[in-house]
């Protein structure tokens, strides 16, 4: 994960991003002309009129369990614990059981050395071994154990006879397996391996061995063989969530001393292993899905039900820090026993962890990467609708499909099974909005294609329409995206929608140049096209639309130096700086909004108004008139603040992302790939379903 995982020179197999389209366009008309909304939409290509061409049939069924189950996969030993966490430690916290995937073997150039202390021969295989044995000390720690307690080694048979470590710790009914494939990181041909792999059908690599492992022979791996090992880990733990990292970083562009110094691949905010890894895991999520879809339902052929959570990497660079200190010094402490130390005393041989890494070096290292978690996909929890008798629709993505979940009964709380409304292989969230008439209008962000070999990788905004409201769908229906080239529609954002008073349909995404687009369709259900909003703030995904008193529609998105907003497509006055996406209310009796938005590194939830909410967190925040708030506290439970009391959940599964707040009433995802219910009665918590 660090700059000693960096690969000094360009990757020839990655494309080159091409320059951002506000410069070019900015160049030919001077720059200011931008900030015009009849340029606006002069560089943006129009709409793509085709449909989803690939599974969007639904009604396949579903092999939904209630039991939870943890698979992450990471590129190399500690991007877990620098990206991922604190999700999966409040996993563990809960009990939910994990499996870590490791794909390199994290070798690097064998060199384990802290500056000013003596230097040893680099040994890429004892260097992957100490890097192993950090693993195990951080997961020791992460259960509340001591981290020199015992692991069981074994080998695993993967698919096509490959072979693999696997280590192995339990305590009180909590498990953790870490699973090393061990590939090399580097190559004499192409330097950098695993994005060499994604691109090249002839590469074949051989696995690293690490010092002091069960594994004693080395493993051949090509393209089809790395996605099918991790289709049968899939399909051998069957998660429920399954956590990644970015497959489609945001283009950056760096001169070649700071994109060498923060370790990032040419053109984009992450290490090329970053994200060849989750281009492969995303890639293997689809197979998995198209392996159960493919069989007979008596051969127990069905969607597996789970939901997916991916990862920014070296992003975290880039943006303003969103962890409160309380949270970072928890995140930062599992990072210690990961580095070590060369004077421990950790019975393995080869070292005691990523000497690099410990001590203080996460809180001083200037890149920061461990001071944020930022998921590449951003949004709401289930969308939520009332049907006409009053029994509350909730839909959701499983298995990269749309799905539906029906409360069996009128303020029951109880859901039903999912139903499979089909259009994968979707992105974790969706957008939503009702129109007039109370029919839902469902939006995706597809992958359209993710080839590998060279071949398509694409994205595309998708929709899903309410025939009636409360009853079926109709077909789904491509709306393209906002840019041209596959290269840039990867960096699409998640889509939000809100409906305005008159009866149009505005959609945003952010799009490429990290600004947002918007599509907008009338009243007769026509689309017009894709246009980017003027103007050259730069923001993060995770967009807030908002329908003010005067029925002027307002898209809000946190950047690098204020909360951007645009009304009725015009740029606005900007709000305070935040880390992570707000949250807004309409005034009532005046034409403004509420924004409620925690500063950077901060706890303390905030408002525009100037009045303090008293919601001291971390994360994404739900509002509802009251107010009402919603969101994780410092210990990452759901909190619900309304009239002033504050409730905090503490039974049920463990919840996933973000939820949605309906009035006093809240509703989320939980580690069993199940939806949960929660309204607080009074001061006293209500039993969870």
């Amino acid at each position: 994960m660090d700059a000693r995982d960096a690969g000094p020179a360009p990757d020839p197999d990655l494309p080159r991003p091409r320059l951002r389209r506000r410069s070019v366009v900015a160049a030919a008309l001077g720059g200011a002309a931008l900030a015009t909304p009849a340029l606006a939409g002069c560089s943006v290509p129009a709409p793509r009129r085709t449909g989803p061409t690939a599974d969007p049939a639904p009604g396949m069924p579903i092999a939904a369990s209630r039991r939870a189950q943890l698979l992450q996969i990471a590129a190399h030993p500690d991007d877990d614990l620098y990206f991922m966490n604190p999700d999966t430690q409040r996993l563990l916290d809960a009990a939910v059981p994990l499996v870590s995937v490791y794909v390199t073997a994290g070798e690097h150039t064998g060199r384990n050395r802290i500056a000013g202390m003596p230097s040893r021969p680099d040994d890429k295989a004892a260097y992957s071994s100490a890097r192993h044995q950090g693993l195990r000390q951080a997961y020791a720690t992460l259960l509340g154990l001591d981290r020199f307690a015992p692991w069981r080694k074994d080998v695993v048979t993967l698919r096509g006879g490959r072979r693999a470590e696997i280590d192995t710790l339990t305590h009180r009914g909590r498990r953790v397996e870490l699973v090393f494939l061990n590939l090399p990181m580097h190559t004499p041909r192409r330097y950098m391996a695993l994005p060499a792999l994604w691109h090249d059908r002839a590469l074949e690599l051989r696995t690293q061995l690490a010092a002091d492992s069960p594994v004693d022979r080395s493993e051949s791996y090509d393209h089809e063989g790395l996605t099918d090992v991790l289709v049968g880990l899939l399909e051998r733990y069957r998660p429920t969530i399954v956590q990644t990292l970015d497959p489609d970083p945001d283009i950056q562009h760096s001169d070649e001393a700071t994109r060498r110094r923060d370790s990032e691949q040419p053109g984009y905010s992450d290490h090329g292993d970053h994200t060849a890894t989750a281009c492969f895991s995303w890639a293997a999520l689809i197979r998995w899905v198209a392996e159960g879809t493919g069989r007979p339902a008596a051969d127990g052929g069905a969607v597996p039900a789970f939901a997916v959570t991916a990862f920014r990497g070296y992003y975290n660079r880039h943006w303003p820090k969103n962890l409160p200190p309380q949270v970072l010094k928890e995140k930062a402490g599992h990072l210690v026993p990961y580095g070590g130390d060369p004077g421990w005393d950790c019975g393995n041989p080869s070292g005691c962890g990523d000497y690099g890494v410990g001590g203080d070096r996460p809180l001083t290292n200037k890149k920061g990467w461990v001071r944020s978690t930022h998921h590449r996909y951003p949004g709401p929890g289930p969308a939520v609708a009332e049907r006409p008798d009053g029994r509350l629709d909730a839909y959701g993505v499983l298995g990269l499909r749309a799905v539906r979940w029906r409360e069996t009964g009128r303020g029951s709380g109880q859901w039903g099974a999912p139903e499979d409304l089909g259009g994968g292989p979707l992105a974790p969230v969706l957008g939503s909005t009702a129109l007039s008439d109370g029919r839902m209008l469902l939006f995706g962000l597809r992958f359209a294609a993710l080839g590998g070999h060279g071949g398509p990788n694409r994205r595309e905004v998708v929709l899903l329409e309410q025939r009636s409201p409360g009853g079926p769908f109709l077909a789904w229906r491509g709306l393209g995206g906002p840019e041209r080239g596959d290269d840039r529609g990867r960096r699409t954002g998640v889509p939000v929608a809100v409906t305005a008073p008159d009866g149009r349909v505005h959609v945003f995404v952010r799009n490429a140049d990290r600004g947002v687009s918007t599509r907008v369709r009338d009243t007769g259900g026509g689309w017009g096209p894709w246009r980017a909003l003027p103007g050259d703030a730069e923001v993060q995904d995770g967009l807030t639309a908002v329908v003010d008193a005067a029925g002027r529609v307002r898209v809000l998105a946190a950047g690098g130096t204020a909360v951007h907003q645009w009304i009725d497509g015009v740029p606005g006055d900007p709000s305070p700086l935040a880390a992570d996406p707000v949250a807004a209310l309409p005034v009532p009796g005046t034409d403004g909004i509420e924004v409620f938005h925690r500063g950077p590194a901060a706890g303390r939830l905030l408002s525009t108004a100037g009045t303090d909410p008293d919601f001291e967190g971390y994360g994404a925040v739900a509002v509802a008139p009251g107010p009402t708030f919603l969101g994780r506290d410092l210990r990452g439970r759901m909190q619900l603040r309304h009239g002033g009391r504050l409730h905090v959940r503490t039974q049920g599964v463990a919840p996933v992302g973000n939820a949605t707040l309906r009035g006093t009433t809240a509703v989320g995802l939980g580690a069993d790939a199940h939806p949960w219910l929660w309204r607080p009665a009074g001061t006293t918590e209500a039993r969870l379903p």
